[in-house]
């Protein structure tokens, strides 16, 4: 508590000695208490709320905990390990200089922007010279472990504003014509040259195809109104960012609008908490708040807002042919930081069984371990002759996260030793390798055939 004391005295701009003859006590006790070597009685606490008019609770819980729990986490890394950082330090840090804390926190997420931009970059071979802003993007979203709390806070208040729990497809066609004058028609979307939304400026009206289900048709409702009234909010957000050009920007802002848009479909708190509840149950939660299985899987990568975390997962979206289109880290998983990722992996084989939920424990090389499921998800379609597109989705979590899923409960299967990719795997028996890992001799034996391809001194 001292040191929340020392914070608050602070704020208000007083001297130990001002606070002293306010609560009627000498300004050594102040001092004492400040280091923790007095206790902070009830009937104290009581004199300085009514002194200062401050809310008691706010000294209980100022965020200082969670603020310790992400500089350990990142105090962790490899680049710090030769510094005596003693757990009871970094708490002390984060209570009694807690914006010393955030500024070392922001600095190192501009670092690991950077270094995530450069390791794509390598990892897809692009000339440094030459902009990659899909990699840019990537690189601000995984920073930022995918969560943006200011976002959620702004789309939970135009939640509430269309009503209780998450807004139905007719509270937010009430809510673009009653607060942004716009009329929304669905129709075919030959009229908008194969669009799937059209914002008819001109007119005043939305128009949205007619050949999307429900989930799809509130989605790109909720979109169009990230666009409309979260534009402060998102450009807040991108101003932290650190983009070499437009097109980088404009990926990411487009990335923050659907972060928006998911947000006021399945607003934080309500969404967290049914996670909890249904065990994170995906086809219950798309059940409850009206999404595909895909929205419900991203969203669950979100909630890592500070003192409200929910399970940290990591999301990967692949085609069959291998291509990742899409990849959120909200869990330190090591494959947001590279191109590709193992073929042992059940988001690879999750094709075998379309639409059926399959689950696998991982094993990474340092003997990290994952709980994962995969499922295929189906994009297009609407039409007889319209293109459709299969892919795989995943989820991952750390497996001491697993027994909070409802598709672990029974569960004990060993895990699969899996690698982040190919050409960062040392492992040497590996039969569904790819490609030679980076820094190791080949050494093919015309003696001996084992069936392992690029074989390799492991010594």
């Amino acid at each position: 508590m001292g040191p929340r004391l020392k914070r608050v005295r602070r704020d208000l701009g007083l001297t130990q000695a001002n606070m002293a003859a306010d609560l009627e006590i000498s300004a050594s006790y102040v001092a004492l208490m400040e280091r923790n070597q007095r206790p902070v009685t009830a009937d104290l606490l009581l004199r300085l709320a009514a002194t200062y008019k401050i809310d008691i609770a706010s000294l209980a819980d100022d965020g200082s905990e969670e603020l310790g729990k992400r500089l350990k986490g990142i105090l962790r890394e490899p680049m710090f390990a030769d510094i005596d950082l003693p757990a009871l330090d970094i708490a002390d840090i984060a209570t009694s200089y807690p914006g010393f804390a955030e500024a070392f926190l922001r600095l190192h997420t501009a670092f690991s922007e950077e270094q995530m931009t450069l390791a794509q970059r390598q990892a897809h071979g692009i000339d440094e010279t030459l902009p990659d802003p899909v990699g840019e993007a990537r690189a601000f979203l995984a920073a930022r472990r995918n969560c943006f709390p200011l976002l959620d806070e702004a789309a939970e208040a135009a939640a509430r504003e269309m009503g209780k729990g998450a807004p139905d497809l007719a509270a937010l066609v009430d809510r673009l014509g009653t607060t942004h004058g716009r009329k929304v028609r669905f129709v075919d979307p030959a009229v908008m040259l194969g669009a799937l939304r059209w914002h008819d400026r001109h007119r005043e009206q939305v128009l949205i195809s007619d050949r999307l289900d429900v989930s799809g048709r509130r989605y790109q409702l909720a979109l169009q109104l990230a666009l409309l009234e979260a534009r402060p909010a998102i450009s807040a957000q991108l101003s932290e960012g650190r983009f070499t050009g437009e097109n980088a920007q404009r990926m990411a802002r487009r990335a923050l609008a659907n972060y928006w848009a998911a947000a006021v479909l399945m607003p934080y708190r309500a969404f967290l908490r049914a996670s909890r509840e249904h065990l994170h149950d995906i086809e219950i939660l798309s059940r409850l708040f009206g999404c595909s299985f895909e929205q419900i899987a991203h969203r669950l990568t979100t909630m890592g807002r500070s003192g409200e975390e929910g399970v940290p997962f990591f999301f990967l979206r692949v085609d069959e042919a291998g291509n990742v289109s899409k990849r959120l880290d909200g869990a330190g998983f090591p494959f947001a930081r590279a191109g590709g990722s193992c073929p042992l992996w059940n988001v690879h084989s999750a094709f075998r069984t379309p639409g059926q939920v399959v689950t696998q424990s991982l094993e990474l090389p340092d003997g990290q371990r994952f709980f994962s499921i995969a499922r295929t998800v189906a994009a297009g379609g609407g039409a007889h002759d319209a293109p459709r597109a299969l892919r795989a989705v995943a989820l991952a979590c750390a497996a001491e996260h697993a027994d909070r899923l409802v598709y672990a409960r029974g569960l004990d299967m060993a895990p699969t030793p899996i690698g982040v990719a190919c050409h960062l795997c040392h492992r040497p028996h590996c039969i569904a390798r790819a490609a030679p890992p980076i820094g190791r001799e080949m050494r093919p034996d015309e003696n001996r055939e084992t069936g392992v391809p690029f074989a390799f001194a492991t010594d």
